[in-house]
């Protein structure tokens, strides 16, 4: 009994991303909740437009892009973590009522939690 607890205990410690949260916020359009995990600085690609943005700019491009595509819902489809896992990524399919978005998180380990470092917007056919 002694040992499966040793060997449990770095599965239960190992950190993981909030991407439940993360996947409400995108499926109810709420860039606020959403922008709770972004980093101090994000990159954000959308509509062939990329570009680098300071936390609460962010934010107002996420709010600008659930305004002209109001999200629906939000499935996950994919969820993982890099080699070192200090980064995790989530993929999954933003349904608006323009169409359905390809979304991309990036999320990595700073300040002892896993924060937003990149998100991606990628038009579906």
């Amino acid at each position: 009994m002694f040992v499966w607890l040793i060997l449990l205990l770095p599965i239960a410690g190992a950190a993981q991303a909030d991407f439940s949260g993360m996947a409400k916020a995108l499926g109810s359009g709420n860039a606020d909740a959403l922008g709770q995990y972004f980093d101090q600085n994000v990159e954000i690609s959308m509509s062939d437009n990329e570009d680098v943005y300071a936390k609460a700019q962010a934010i107002n491009m996420v709010r600008q892009f659930f305004t002209q595509n109001a999200p629906r819902s939000f499935q996950q489809m994919h969820q993982g973590a890099s080699k070192g896992s200090d980064a995790q990524y989530c993929i999954g399919n933003l349904t608006t009522a323009s169409g359905t978005f390809r979304v991309y998180l990036y999320a990595k380990t700073s300040a002892g939690k896993f924060l937003i470092q990149e998100i991606r917007f990628d038009k579906g056919n």
